[in-house]
């Protein structure tokens, strides 16, 4: 099998992994009916592959505003006065330096980014900001939105088919 190829059993175990990482070799060849030898190998594959990019866990943040509060959300919308790439590349650069900026996504149309900033509160935000938005002639404009709720937070790709809504009720199939 070609390394860019991904076979069902690819995206099962892909799937599995991406929900839990911790699951042991024996139990993630037993949930996508494979054997452990081959199990490990096909990970293996995978990893080596570039189809997992890192494996990470993912903190409560319920839990942690006990110790460090609840921090504020905003979705930033940026602007820039000069679109050439070195003119995005400079802002993307400095934003992606930040690790209070926990995504940066360049979009079209509309604004040239996207952020999703995370602060301990105001006061630290407006440092953020001082640092993204202030200190460089070329933003033109920025748009915070404040998060008041999370609905829905997941780190997780629809990689097999009943995962791109499908099976879900409510939701219709394509002709």
């Amino acid at each position: 099998m070609e390394s860019n190829e991904l076979d069902a059993i690819d995206l099962q175990l892909l799937d599995s992994l991406q929900r839990d990482a911790s699951l042991s070799n024996v139990a993630l060849a037993e949930k996508v009916n494979v054997s452990p030898p081959t199990c490990l190998r096909r990970v293996k594959r995978l990893v080596e592959g570039g189809w997992v990019e890192r494996q990470v866990a993912v903190l409560s943040t319920d839990r942690l505003a006990a110790t460090l509060g609840h921090g504020l959300t905003a979705l930033v919308e940026v602007s820039l006065d000069k679109q050439g790439s070195e003119h995005l590349d400079a802002f993307e650069a400095r934003a992606v330096a930040l690790d209070a900026v926990q995504q940066c996504w360049r979009v079209s149309p509309g604004p040239d980014f996207m952020l999703v900033v995370q602060a301990r509160d105001m006061p630290h935000y407006l440092a953020i900001s001082q640092v993204l938005f202030t200190q460089d002639a070329n933003v033109r404009n920025v748009k915070a939105f404040f998060s008041t709720k999370r609905a829905k937070f997941t780190t997780t790709w629809p990689v097999l088919p009943q995962a791109f809504g499908m099976n879900n009720p409510g939701m219709k199939e394509s002709p």
